[in-house]
């Protein structure tokens, strides 16, 4: 475990932007759409505007609700074993999610993507060891009429034992999900006493604006007591002011009216200090969550919010290229890195392309590879016993050789992080195995990962009775076409690679 985290701010400067975030929220106050909401601020003592609907919060308010936010957030998995809460020193790491397209993994065309998408993509996610959640990644074109978010939900849940999450468009949507939980569950207090479901939301539009729809699911999930947390979604030069200290005074503002309207609707409601800080490439105007920005934002945030003692988290490891490249590598690396650093909690990185409008089956094993090699930089390592190397360095002797010796032997395959898809053979080798590049490499391993039995799909008799309950459901089964049968077989690599791109 990193012993001490980056910081950018002095403890004073951190400071500064909690004061200035309050003075934000007294005197010019947040544009507040949802009537209800409204009158639970004006219950608890902020001033409310009848003719602008902007309400301005006193900062011993403000102070008060950010005390009763709880210390943890818990992601519970449909396998209990699968959970996460954070904060807990390591990383959790969570797919991207809503993309409306997808790259077709055998034409390399971008498409719309469908629930059977989906059933693809919660297999793969099973089987990464380094994505915890499953932030359902795509939407689903084909779903049915009145079951926009029960199309996304249902194939997700049935194929993935780990925590899923996502957001809904209305009540009557969550209602519905929560109704998937319960006969999953086999009843609603089962569900809710494990809820396997996490909801997301987005209650603030930068800048200092509650929507209506938003803010009202934002009070659902509270009142009802389910799992759920916002994102604060800033874009700098453009809903945000350009200097990163004014951006991140906003963010913090907007983050801080989220907390008041989440505990005035249930004290103790748990929470993430979430966000997708983004600076505006102002050449063009152009959206671009993969600039080095947003990490430093979120080395910023995971500071802050070690001082309000929630856990954070942030979208990060986005990219703006349309192909798994070296932009996109790049992209994807350098700003979780950052974060990873500073503290952060909870990233979600895995498998977009094109600043979130495309999912791609190749990009999410090369980021699960990323979100493997940074949790090895938080885990807490095992540094060895320095007598008994010693000892070792003693019996090697000047010129020697370590390969033989017992303590390298015992850590050959734990000593270091051995990766899948980053090729380190001869140039020889790699020829000789079909000069894959990385991404083509990885498309290949998610082909292999996806022919084998889907261990995380739930019961015959449990999917029954979720179909029997929620009528005209899509089919939500992950299947794979015949030809990709033939790759575990069909590679001519030698046995030593072989063994290790399909380990």
């Amino acid at each position: 475990m990193i012993a001490h985290y980056a910081e950018l701010l002095t403890a004073p400067q951190v400071n500064s932007v909690h004061e200035a975030s309050l003075v934000v929220l007294e005197e010019v106050g947040v544009l507040v759409r949802n009537g209800t909401a409204r009158e639970r601020f004006a219950r608890h003592g902020c001033r409310v505007d009848a003719v602008t609907d902007i309400v301005r919060f006193p900062r011993a308010l403000v102070e008060e609700m950010l005390g009763l936010v709880p210390p943890t957030f818990t992601f519970n998995a449909r396998d209990e074993s699968l959970s996460r809460t954070i904060p807990n020193g390591n990383l959790v790491i969570a797919t991207a999610s809503s993309a409306p397209n997808l790259i077709d993994p055998d034409t390399g065309e971008e498409r719309r993507s469908r629930s059977d998408d989906i059933a693809r993509i919660g297999h793969l996610v099973s089987q990464l060891p380094g994505i915890d959640v499953f932030s359902i990644s795509v939407l689903a074109d084909d779903a049915p009429e009145n079951q926009f978010s029960l199309s996304r939900f249902y194939p997700a849940v049935k194929n993935c034992a780990k925590p899923v999450r996502t957001s809904v468009v209305d009540q009557r949507e969550a209602e519905q999900v929560i109704r998937l939980g319960a006969l999953v569950a086999g009843s609603e207090s089962a569900f809710r006493a494990r809820p396997f479901i996490t909801f997301g939301y987005c209650s603030i539009v930068s800048p200092l604006t509650m929507d209506f729809d938003s803010t009202e699911m934002l009070m659902f999930f509270a009142d009802h007591g389910l799992p759920a947390y916002g994102t604060i979604a800033p874009i700098g030069g453009i809903s945000a002011p350009l200097p990163l200290i004014g951006m991140l005074a906003q963010i913090n503002a907007e983050w801080l009216a989220t907390v008041v309207l989440a505990q005035a609707s249930r004290p103790g409601t748990p929470m993430i200090y979430n966000f997708l800080p983004v600076v505006a490439d102002m050449r063009t105007g152009a959206y671009a969550p993969g600039a080095v920005e947003t990490g430093i934002c979120a080395m910023v945030i995971a500071q802050i919010a070690r001082r309000y003692r929630v856990p954070s988290g942030s979208y990060l490891g986005l990219t703006n290229s349309k192909l798994g490249d070296a932009q996109a590598g790049f992209e994807k690396a350098l700003s979780p890195a950052l974060a990873c650093a500073a503290g952060i909690d909870f990233v979600v990185m895995g498998g977009l392309l094109d600043a979130l409008m495309a999912f791609d089956f190749g990009q999410l094993v090369i980021d699960d590879e990323i979100a493997c090699m940074l949790k090895r930089s938080r885990q807490d390592l095992d540094l060895g016993s320095l007598d008994k190397s010693v000892a070792e360095i003693h019996a090697a002797g000047p010129g020697g050789m370590f390969v033989g010796h017992s303590e390298t032997l015992a850590l050959m395959r734990t000593g270091a992080f051995l990766p899948h898809i980053a090729d380190r053979e001869r140039r020889e080798v790699w020829r000789t195995a079909g000069s894959h590049d990385a991404h083509a490499s990885a498309l290949i391993r998610a082909k292999q990962l996806l022919c084998r039995p889907n261990l995380a799909v739930i019961e015959p008799e449990v999917d029954a009775r979720v179909r029997k309950g929620l009528g005209g459901l899509v089919p939500g089964n992950c299947e794979v076409p015949a030809d990709w049968q033939a790759l575990g077989s069909g590679l001519s690599r030698p046995r030593r690679a072989r063994r290790r791109l399909l380990g």
